[in-house]
Formats: C-alpha cells, structure tokens, sequence
C-alpha cells in the first residue's frame, strides 16, 4: 500500500477499531482506545493497519474502510492471502509508530525504528508491571481460554453474594457493572462475542477492573489493586439477571 505517492508502506497486520471490537488494552472503552490515537471516536469505527516504510521506520494507518480491514483479517487468520491496500480518500490518519506490538516481521526489512523526525511516535503500553493495561490483557486471556480457566476453578469456586471479596471490593465493582444497566456506559465498556452453544461470552471494563463472564455460567474479576489475581464469582441468584441485562446492552461484531 501507499501512504502518500513517494512513501510507499508495507503492510505487517492489521485490526479493528471499533465500539464493539479494539484492543482492549489501549483503555477501559473505544473513546480512550481512539483517544490513545489521538482519532475521533466516530460511531462507524477504524481499520488500523501497521507497516512500515522502505527504511523500516513504524506507521498505522487509520482507515474508515473498515469493512476491507475486517475481511483481510478474517482471510490472515485462514491462512489465506489478502491484498489490503485502502484508497487514499480513505485514509484518515497516518501516525508515527505502533500502539501495540507486533510479532511478525517482513523479510528483507530493516529492524522496526520510530520516524526520525516524529515528535512523538505512538507506542505500546507498558504492560512490564501490573496496571490496567495488563489488567485488561489478563481479562483478554480468560475470555480466550475460558474452558481452561473455568476447570481449574470447578471445585473449589463459590457461589458467594454480593459484597464478599477483598475488602467488600468485589460486591462494588458488581455493583458498577448494574450501574450499567441503569445509566449506559461509554461505548465499549460492555461487549458481547460468540461463545459455544447458545450462550454469549461478555466482556464489561470500569475503573480498575474487568470482568469476562458467561451468561450461562460464572464471571471472573480482574482489579488493578490486586495484581495477578483472578476472583471469580458463582451465579448464585443475582448473577444471572445481571449477566442478561449486561448482555442486551452489550455491542456485538457486525462481522
């Protein structure tokens, strides 16, 4: 692709920013993810592509065509090629740097360096100690290995209520995700994805915490003040209603 006619850039990947789907380390909702990008929060979303350029310097591209970006990365993710190269009229933003990191390389490449004249490059949080950042990534880990974590919790997870927990904490942040129901969040606090069966797999984030549930199972919570810890909370009576109310606000994928 080309960010300009004399620049041209060489595609490493590419992701969704959008109310319902971006990366949910780059802030607690989809106006702090866009807000990290220094992008406008716009209803319809992003595609963001990260390259490089013929000196190997980092670039995202943030493009409005954000249908091309979803099927190159439903095609990437089967092994399968995909040209993506959006139309320069859709381009809405080519920013310094990366957000996040980047595991794959392209042959015959310079190693990955900032722009030399860039001011101020984006960059990856810093997920080396425990904060939101990591937080959230840990909540991204349940969610995608919610079989493995619900096993090791089989035995010995109790269906406590409201208000137990660390200092009366865990019955605070099910408190704020009810709020929800009440007084909606920004876009992208709450999230709901496929999971198998009927059943949804949801996502909700606040002030330092997150949580991934089941509707038709438990929720784990995730705190910033307790680092690495993982409290899950059974059903009991009140979880289920919660974990639906949750789920009829929750923004879904479109694809």
């Amino acid at each position: 692709m080309e960010a300009t006619e004399e620049e041209p850039l060489y595609v490493l990947t590419a992701l969704m920013l959008t109310p319902a789907q971006f990366p949910s380390v780059l802030g607690d909702d989809y106006p702090a993810a866009c807000g990290r990008l220094g992008l406008e929060p716009y209803a319809e979303g992003y595609g963001l592509i990260l390259a490089q350029d013929g000196d190997g310097a980092r670039w995202t591209v943030a493009t409005e065509d954000v249908t091309d970006v979803a099927c190159a990365v439903a095609a990437w993710d089967c092994g399968m090629e995909y040209d993506l190269s959006p139309r320069e009229e859709v381009v809405t933003a080519v920013l310094p740097g990366w957000p996040l990191d980047v595991a794959v390389a392209a042959p015959g490449m310079p190693a990955p360096h900032d722009p030399e004249d860039a001011e101020e490059a984006l960059a990856p949080p810093d997920t080396d100690t425990w904060g939101a950042p990591q937080r959230r990534l840990g909540a991204d880990e349940i969610a995608l290995r919610w079989a493995e974590w619900r096993e090791e919790v089989e035995d010995s997870v109790e269906f406590a209520a409201e208000g137990d927990g660390p200092g009366g904490r865990l019955g605070e942040v099910l408190g704020e995700a009810r709020g929800y129901l009440e007084a909606p969040p920004p876009p992208g606090r709450v999230r709901s994805a496929f999971a198998s069966g009927e059943a949804r797999t949801l996502r909700a984030d606040g002030p330092g915490w997150s949580m991934v549930a089941r509707t038709d199972d438990i929720a784990f919570v995730l705190l910033d003040e307790e680092p690495g810890e993982v409290l899950p909370v059974g059903r009991g009576t009140a979880l289920p209603e919660l974990l639906a109310g949750l789920d009829g606000l929750a923004l879904r994928p479109a694809l």
